[in-house]
């Protein structure tokens, strides 16, 4: 059974989250976006955790669903942590994703946490111990748990990040690092990117969204092969094979926020040559530009550019159907015009998974603009153009497309969608 899974989401609970990242909504917006498995992120704060228990009930194979209802998606508990300590002569900022089996252990995983923190301060606690002892007592909790490093190369708050990072999941985990099955590459770096690394040949590759509000859901998620359990996903995510773990919907690199080094305050955007060449300091104001996950890539990978394991988990690169509408339709994300357009083709045509991976090309140029058809096609072949990001800049996305013709409506109902 093909199983769309994205693991690391927020909840209102969170900062800089939209009020509408609550249970009910995620549900609705994960069957637009055609999510079957939904992480619930944000697990450790009281009050969400309360809505959890309300709100969702346990299914036979261990996953969570809205009470009272049989249709996807599933929910996983998830939530993402934040230690910050300093370890060898420097300050340490690490983010981890932690999945949970059941609403039980979570309810124990955070009895243990609560005498180490504030778990009511934010959906994303933060801590001042180190990274590997986060793993030792989660699993100490319970070996069900799988615990993953999160946007593992972004400069901040991440594993291999420039600013605040490691060199290797060994110096950050030390003796708990074979218990790090899997690394959550992030908006800005792909699988084909942390291929380049050996050090990481044994290391599933994950993508998910990081959302902060309903619509972000899925822009990277996970694709297996799997039973709706909760064994079988954790077995699939582990597995790094092909037959389970299918591919991964990614966002092109260059597109996420840190691809490039810069400094945004001045508008300096650099390849990692150039930043070399410059020294690393800002032409404009003598800063220190921020190195971005492309250098950090170059630094730390010991395989040159375009090596591909053996039997690789592949991934697909997909630009999220409201950016593809605005280009489009010469607007931008958010408007009326695009979220118009986009309640039409989710009722007509499917979910926007769906659309972007699966109906055929007769079809889309049926339903869809020229533009838009055009625009999808061109994602599906990687035809796009990227003006890399930077420096917490997302990059821009540009495709070439041609003219309009009169499209087929959607009725009232499923414009109501949005």
């Amino acid at each position: 059974m093909r199983i769309i899974a994205d693991l690391h989401i927020h909840s209102r609970y969170s900062r800089a989250c939209s009020q509408e990242m609550e249970v009910a909504t995620l549900a609705k917006w994960a069957r637009i976006k055609g999510v079957d498995l939904l992480g619930t992120g944000d697990f450790t704060h009281p009050l969400y955790c309360a809505e959890l228990k309300a709100k969702l009930e346990a299914t036979e194979g261990g996953l969570l669903r809205l009470k009272g209802e049989r249709q996807r998606p599933y929910f996983i508990p998830t939530v993402e942590v934040n230690n910050i300590y300093h370890q060898a002569g420097r300050l340490r900022k690490i983010h981890t994703l932690l999945v949970a089996p059941n609403l039980e252990v979570v309810e124990k995983i955070n009895q243990r946490l609560r005498s180490r923190g504030n778990l009511s301060a934010d959906g994303r606690p933060t801590f001042t111990f180190p990274a590997k002892d986060l793993v030792k007592l989660v699993l100490d909790v319970s070996a069900d748990c799988l615990l993953i490093p999160a946007h593992a190369w972004t400069p901040w708050f991440s594993l291999f990040g420039s600013n605040s990072g490691f060199d290797s999941i060994e110096e950050c985990f030390e003796e708990e690092s074979a218990n790090i099955h899997a690394i959550e590459t992030g908006l800005s770096s792909d699988p084909a990117m942390n291929w380049r690394l050996s050090a990481l040949d044994r290391i599933t590759l994950v993508s998910n969204s990081d959302a902060h509000s309903p619509r972000k859901i899925a822009r990277e998620a996970n694709v297996l092969n799997c039973a709706p359990t909760y064994n079988d996903v954790v077995d699939s995510l582990k597995s790094r094979d092909p037959e389970k773990f299918l591919f991964t919907i990614e966002f092109f690199p260059k597109e996420g926020k840190y691809h490039y080094d810069g400094h945004r305050k001045c508008g300096v955007r650099w390849s990692p040559s150039e930043t070399k060449k410059h020294q690393g300091r800002c032409p404009v104001c003598a800063a220190g530009v921020t190195v971005g996950v492309m250098h950090r890539v170059n630094d730390l990978a010991d395989r040159e550019e375009g090596y591909v394991p053996q039997r690789p988990v592949p991934a697909k690169h997909l630009i999220p159907l409201e950016e593809i509408l605005a280009d489009a339709l010469k607007v931008k994300p958010g408007t009326k015009t695009v979220n118009r357009e986009y309640a039409r083709l989710t009722g007509l045509l499917g979910p926007e998974l769906e659309i972007l991976l699966d109906v055929g090309e007769e079809e889309l140029k049926k339903v869809c603009p020229p533009r838009v058809s055009e625009g999808i096609l061109k994602v599906r072949r990687e035809e796009v153009q990227v003006e890399p990001g930077y420096d917490g800049v997302y990059g821009k996305i540009s495709l070439t497309v041609s003219a309009a013709r009169p499209q087929p409506q959607a009725t009232p109902d499923q414009l109501e969608l949005l």
